[in-house]
């Protein structure tokens, strides 16, 4: 049996999954793809003050409307005008110590980049409003462009949203469920709204 082959299939099919899932926001940050029907999940701070540009991986653009942010979480949801996209599936449950990691990103501008590491802890971060919420640790590398971009496990399914390097040789990404309940409360609160760009939807 060819272990290193069978391994390398494996994560060439998880990478090739989630790749159509990853975006580009304002240039150089990263984000996911929420929902078939245009929502875009990334960090309040790769967002800056003005809605920005998302380009798919198949390199459309599209305006985005800012929908909501949470800058004591770190998050933002953006729609664009586009429909049929592939989101991520949240993971079920929230990671163990030990699991395998995959961080998805442009770091450095580098369109999409992989890196692979372990879970190093589950850990509870203390907002500015003094609210705490769950956060992952990992030792999968990060550096400026990842911002936004999904922390997947060994089945393909975001765990997190990458956030910050944290001690040069590890990473802090905010739990998925943090985010399921960001957007599921934007949601209730009606302000989920489509905006059509230019040119039918695209720039």
């Amino acid at each position: 049996m060819n272990f290193n082959g069978t391994f390398t299939s494996v994560i060439n099919d998880l990478v090739q999954r989630v790749m159509p899932s990853l975006v580009i926001v304002r240039g150089a940050g990263a984000g996911m793809i929420w929902s078939a029907d245009g929502l875009i999940l990334t960090n309040n701070h790769v967002v800056g003050r003005r809605s920005p540009i998302v380009i798919l991986n198949d390199d459309r653009e599209f305006e985005s409307k800012l929908i909501a942010r949470n800058p004591d979480m770190d998050l933002a949801l953006l729609s664009i005008y586009a429909t049929n996209l592939t989101p991520l599936v949240p993971a079920p449950a929230a990671p163990r110590v030990g699991e395998m990691v995959f961080a998805f990103g442009h770091p450095w501008g580098e369109r999409n980049v992989v890196t692979r590491g372990i879970v190093s802890a589950v850990l509870l971060a203390q907002a500015r409003n003094g609210e705490r919420f769950p956060v992952i640790r990992s030792d999968a590398t990060l550096a400026p462009g990842n911002s936004g971009g999904p922390l997947v496990n060994a089945n393909g399914e975001v765990i997190g949203i990458n956030a910050m390097i944290m001690g040069g040789d590890q990473s802090l990404a905010i739990s998925i469920s943090v985010a399921r309940d960001f957007v599921s409360k934007v949601r209730a609160e009606n302000k989920v709204e489509l905006k059509r760009p230019i040119s039918e939807g695209v720039i």
